[in-house]
């Protein structure tokens, strides 16, 4: 954003000292991930710089990391489990969050803030909390250290996640065109499918990226509600840390932030593709 000609030079001064302080603040949340992605290449067996990776030397860059992710059983297990729970989560994040915003959205329904708030609730209490309350829950039930039990779970936290994304989307919502399609004949289930998604299909998307990246990266429920044959990619991440201190982990770190960097990119584009529809941006 340009500064008008008149601007005083208050405003001026004010409008580039915040410029500084958004940079800043970008390299204080950058500065990790740029640190990580070059040593995953280390050569050799340190989390730290050597000094042939400082002086730029070929020999002290390697891909064996990358090779012992691949090839390692430990790791390839912990990525299929993730692989296994993640999709299926999401499919039930998508399916029930989409169903609940869409009620929601609707103004005769009572209580809907309060309902908001329930359902929103486990992006906003502490996981360790939402965690120890699915285990003790989960213990009753039978359901601890399940396939379906870490799904379940996994599901709740994305929840959330599509609820708001579409109902956001469902905002510029033009409900005329349901109503159009009633009087044409048209059932719910046929207008929900033939008018209402392929407009909201953006936000549908957009929450059901995110639920999976909230279950692909989670590692605190999995680690109560899970038992050894659903450790996931982040359980093993979080063991190699703590027992074995492998330089793998960062391989593993760099493969993650390439896969979120890829859906989070798509999430903007479905973002400004949503917005176009809408009638909320030019085309």
């Amino acid at each position: 954003m340009e500064l008008p000609p008149y601007a005083t030079l208050g405003q001026k001064v004010w409008h580039y000292t915040f410029l500084v302080i958004c940079g800043l603040i970008f390299f204080f949340l950058i500065a990790p991930i740029l640190i990580i992605i070059p040593l995953s290449f280390n050569a050799e067996n340190f989390f730290t710089f050597t000094p042939g990776m400082l002086a730029l030397e070929a020999d002290a860059y390697s891909l064996k990391h990358y090779e012992d992710f691949f090839t390692n059983p430990s790791w390839q297990s912990a990525m299929w489990n993730s692989i296994k729970i993640a999709p299926v989560a999401t499919l039930l994040s998508v399916s029930l969050g989409t169903l609940a915003a869409v009620g929601l959205s609707q103004p005769h329904v009572p209580f809907r803030r309060a309902i908001m708030a329930i359902l929103i609730s486990p992006m906003i209490v502490p996981l360790i909390i939402s965690a120890a309350g699915m285990y003790f829950f989960y213990s009753r039930i039978g359901m601890q250290g399940t396939y379906w039990g870490v799904v379940l779970a996994h599901a709740a936290l994305g929840i959330p996640f599509v609820i708001i994304t579409v109902t956001a989307t469902l905002v510029g919502f033009d409900n005329s065109l349901t109503r159009a399609s009633a009087n044409l004949g048209a059932d719910p289930v046929r207008t929900f499918f033939k008018v209402q998604m392929p407009l909201i299909l953006p936000g549908v998307i957009s929450g059901g990226l995110f639920a999976f990246i909230t279950s692909f990266d989670e590692v605190v429920v999995v680690l109560f509600v899970g038992s050894a044959g659903q450790k996931t990619l982040p359980w093993q991440m979080f063991i190699g840390l703590r027992e074995q201190i492998s330089p793998t982990i960062l391989a593993v770190a760099t493969i993650l932030v390439v896969i979120s960097i890829g859906l989070l990119t798509t999430v903007e584009i479905l973002r400004r593709r949503s917005e176009r529809l809408r009638g909320m941006s030019p085309g």
